[in-house]
């Protein structure tokens, strides 16, 4: 090629990448490069400050790393490499280490800050989510994501001392001002009671108000010893309290998930609360964050100022920081006992100021002196540095990153954003938290009010298991997270085809955790070989033959676990429209109960032992007890 024809192309392109940009710019979308790798983006999940004020760190859950910065000049220090997906952490009382847990890796990582290395690893429960060192620096307490409980661990060598039974999802700690109590919470409910209702002639299953709680520690004795419950409550997020210990804030998702999901403009599907107690209050009071035509979507991390005069909470979906009267709030509270969640103009008694930060904000953190408030964007790799005395932005901390917004990322955006809702009520991580689910059953408008009644399933390994739904109704996930979801849940502005494309491909990537109930290799523990040949048998116990139509591995076969083809298993209930269900993928089976198309069996045992009266969702009615755990045991392997 001779030098014009290449200074010819090398003008064209360099014209054209200057029209994309101004393209980008004056539409308000982001520059995007097909080949960017997403692996650099840092994803700043947490913030905290060093004891002395002189050191800012920040948890990066993509690029798995520690970054420190200089808490002045916001230079980097170092990047301290940690685990597999890390997703939080705390430094111990003396300021001298830092403990990161990495969830995918089910490891804490422990840094000297003097050093600023890694100086152990140490193994915990499954999904480790957070970390908290008691005062005496004796013991470490690890919340436990999937194996739901909070593991007490020697604070010196990280031998395990025992596990405290937590509720559903345990992932967030926070320790008392005296250091006497330890709080955890948990982001998603306690299994939902169902009863069936003697006075309804089809004798329907009548679904009760989720429950959720705040588990509490003695921190000295490492035993529980309360339960504080939540009713209505679908997730907890972050928790903070006073400096005088008299006020806790727990940041939480209120769903209305007992009427059938219709007419977003009309009230909504989820309520944005606070739960506060403590001395100041006496018994727990829900305060709602949303206001008329203003929704505070996805509260997360909370931060309380020294002096207890303001609250700010995190809120992802609605990319802002809340920011709260301590004082208006507690009189407030103390007149208005119990939940007032659907009380839509509540807020405007203690919400003084909404502050527009980044892409899904996170953690907080707030300076000794209560005057700078750090915020972090995981979603645009900023820290957000809030003027507390006038609550606006005084400077934006940018990460060393990509420059451009991959179409992975920026799909990634779109998932976790509330802006396209009516009214910025919700997203699509609202209700599939952390890209999982939320474990509820909904009432979908498009079925016919009080019509299928159906489970909210796990998204990660969806890709290739169309088609989508329980009924098979949506063949693609453009389809499924397109029209449909633009008519009937954001009632709202459309995806333009760039952002409904890239939404897609973000879904799409999502892969499976780590599977916990599998062996290093391929092999498998005795239990889970029985389990493999009662799933792939083809005559029962009393040498019948089975229809190859009912066996295990007919319907969930392939990779992920399903043929994709409808089929009438036998559990139809009244308010089903039909009895053809597909074939659902067993990807990661063993986290999402509940199970069956409607969530009415609570564990995979019930599936077979009160929903398979008939053997028509596979030939169960033969096998023992423990044959059946044999088979649950193969399942979890998938």
């Amino acid at each position: 090629m001779s030098r014009r024809i290449q200074s010819a192309v090398c003008t064209v392109l360099l014209a054209l990448a200057v029209a994309l940009l101004v393209v980008a710019l004056w539409t308000d979308q982001p520059v995007r490069a097909s080949d960017a790798n997403d692996a650099d983006y840092a994803s700043p999940l947490e913030v905290l400050l060093s004891p002395d004020g002189a050191q800012l760190y920040v948890l990066c859950q993509q690029s798995e790393e520690v970054r420190v910065l200089d808490a002045t000049s916001y230079a980097v220090i170092k990047n301290i490499a940690v685990g597999r997906v890390p997703r939080g952490f705390s430094l111990s009382p003396d300021g001298e280490r830092l403990f990161v847990t990495n969830s995918w890796e089910d490891t804490l990582s422990v840094i000297d800050t003097r050093t600023l290395a890694v100086v152990a690893t140490w193994p915990v429960g499954a999904e480790p989510s957070s970390v908290v060192e008691d005062r005496a620096g004796k013991r470490l307490f690890v919340a436990n994501r999937i194996s739901n409980d909070v593991a007490v661990l020697n604070a010196q060598t990280g031998e395990e001392e025992k596990r405290l039974a937590a509720g559903r999802g345990v992932s967030y700690l926070a320790l008392s001002p005296d250091s006497s109590r330890l709080y955890a919470t948990h982001i998603y409910p306690n299994p939902p009671r169902v009863r069936t209702d003697v006075d309804n002639r089809a004798g329907q299953e009548i679904r009760m108000a989720p429950e959720s709680e705040i588990t509490v520690i003695d921190a000295a004795r490492a035993v529980v010893v309360d339960r504080i419950p939540l009713r209505h409550i679908a997730g907890v997020f972050h928790l903070a309290f006073s400096s005088d210990g008299r006020l806790g804030v727990a940041a939480e998702y209120h769903p209305k998930n007992l009427v059938p999901i219709a007419h977003l403009e009309h009230g909504g599907y989820f309520d944005y609360t606070l739960a506060i107690f403590g001395a100041d209050v006496g018994q727990p009071v829900e305060i709602p964050l949303d206001e008329l035509e203003r929704y505070a979507s996805r509260p997360f991390g909370v931060a309380i100022t020294p002096d207890k005069t303001r609250i700010y909470v995190s809120c992802g979906g609605s990319e802002m920081v809340t920011v709260i009267d301590v004082p208006r709030l507690l009189r407030y509270a103390r007149t208005h006992p119990g939940s007032n969640a659907r009380d839509l103009s509540a807020s405007a008694n203690y919400v003084v100021a909404r502050i527009s930060v980044g892409h899904d904000p996170r953690g907080l953190t707030l300076s000794r002196d209560g005057r700078r408030l750090f915020v972090a964007n995981r979603l645009d790799d900023t820290i957000s540095v809030i003027d507390t005395r006038t609550n606006r932005i005084a400077s934006t901390i940018k990460l060393a990153g990509p420059k451009i917004v991959s179409p992975l990322r920026h799909g990634e955006q779109a998932f976790y954003t509330a802006r396209y809702s009516f009214q910025g009520q919700i997203g699509c991580a609202t209700c599939h938290i952390d890209s999982t689910f939320d474990g509820f059953t909904w009432n979908l408008e498009p079925s016919g009010f009080g019509r299928e009644i159906v489970a909210n399933k796990l998204i990660e390994g969806i890709k290739d298991t169309e088609p989508y739904k329980w009924n098979g109704g949506n063949p693609n996930i453009p389809t499924e997270c397109g029209p449909r979801t633009e008519k009937y849940f954001w009632r709202a502005e459309n995806y333009d085809d760039l952002t409904l494309a890239d939404l897609a491909t973000y879904i799409r990537s999502l892969q499976p955790r780590p599977n916990r109930w599998k062996l290093p290799g391929r092999e498998m523990t005795p239990a889970q070989e029985r389990g493999l040949a009662l799933f792939t048998r083809d005559t029962d116990k009393f040498g019948k033959p089975i229809p190859e139509t009912n066996r295990c591995n007919y319907c969930h076969s392939g990779p992920k676990g399903t043929n994709h083809k409808l089929f009438d298993v036998g559990t139809r209930k009244p308010t089903d429209n039909s009895a053809m269900l597909k074939s659902a993928p067993l990807t990661s089976i063993a986290l999402h109960a509940p199970y069956l198309h409607d969530g009415s069996a609570h564990t995979l045992e019930e599936i077979w032992t009160v929903y398979n009266p008939d053997d028509k969702h596979g030939r169960t009615n033969d096998l023992t007890k423990d044959e059946l755990n044999d088979l649950i045991e193969y399942l979890r392997t998938r």
